[in-house]
């Protein structure tokens, strides 16, 4: 909590507006953030400022992993955090790609789990780190990544959290997670919820412990009209103590995950917050 209040305090305090031409919105932006997560010692990155909705970010999570394309399966998981990119985005519903109310197109998890190869075929970067894991090897290649310059106007949205490489040192296993960007008011507390539960599942269905993990932004910013908000009511608000998150031991693979893993398999205990606050959000 301390490391994303100082990273919107140094936002406001260094950052350099910079126009938005995806959404015509100016942002007070900073280059380069680097955030740490205590997985092993469970300490749960959730906001206390204001109330975040954590159930959504693992929906959303559960929905990469899963591969999906549509954002009608997110909801049914129990997150509409994609209804606007599909439907809203101008460019995406003039795009020929489109396949449809609720399309992503090839994005995030279409990536992780169907890679397009050069014969037609697809690869599952996901199933072969899950493998190698298991098996207590890291070629130093275990490597997830969403991010296929070749196809991006076959999405409604380029990936900002794209790339996450997993290094395993004796039985303990960590987590990198690479983010070009990052809408800090609204986005990042999702980000931070995911990388964390990212480690925890894949250590957990691999037999490992789980130890840190590593949050790499490279532009992070703050869009003029969440600023008021951020500066007047969010940073002036005293922190609580983060609380843990409690994922069903009965989950032990990856085919659980894609199957019949829902919400009611993940739950966090002691989380206090301050009122919610209603950031803009940017289509």
């Amino acid at each position: 909590m301390h490391q994303y209040l100082s990273l919107c305090q140094r936002i406001i305090d260094h950052g350099v507006w910079i126009k938005n031409e995806r959404t015509g919105k100016k942002c007070l932006t900073v280059i380069n953030a680097d955030l740490t997560y205590d997985v092993g010692g469970n300490e749960f990155p959730i906001i206390t400022t204001r109330k975040s909705y954590w159930k959504a970010a693992i929906a959303e999570l559960l929905g990469y992993i899963r591969g999906y394309d549509n954002a009608a399966d997110f909801r049914k998981l129990g997150t509409k955090s994609w209804d606007a990119n599909t439907n809203l985005n101008e460019a995406w519903l003039k795009n020929p790609a489109r396949k449809g109310e609720d399309d992503l197109g090839r994005v995030y998890g279409v990536q992780g789990r169907g890679w397009k190869k050069p014969d037609g075929s697809s690869l599952d970067q996901l199933t072969k780190i899950v493998d190698d894991l298991s098996r207590g090897l890291d070629d130093r290649g275990e490597i997830l990544t969403f991010y296929n310059p070749g196809e991006f106007e076959l999405g409604c949205l380029r990936p900002c959290m794209h790339t996450h490489t997993f290094s395993l040192t004796g039985d303990t296993l960590h987590l990198t997670s690479y983010q070009r960007s990052c809408d800090v008011p609204l986005g990042l507390n999702f980000n931070q919820i995911q990388v964390f539960t990212l480690l925890a599942l894949i250590a957990q269905i691999t037999g490992h412990k789980a130890g840190a993990a590593y949050h790499k932004i490279v532009n992070a910013h703050i869009y003029e009209d969440q600023l008021e908000l951020m500066r007047d009511i969010q940073l002036t608000r005293k922190p609580f103590e983060p609380p843990q998150l409690t994922i069903n031991p009965d989950i032990k693979s990856l085919k659980d995950l894609e199957t019949w893993v829902t919400l009611d398999d993940f739950s966090v205990a002691g989380y206090q917050h301050h009122d919610p606050i209603a950031y803009p959000f940017s289509v």
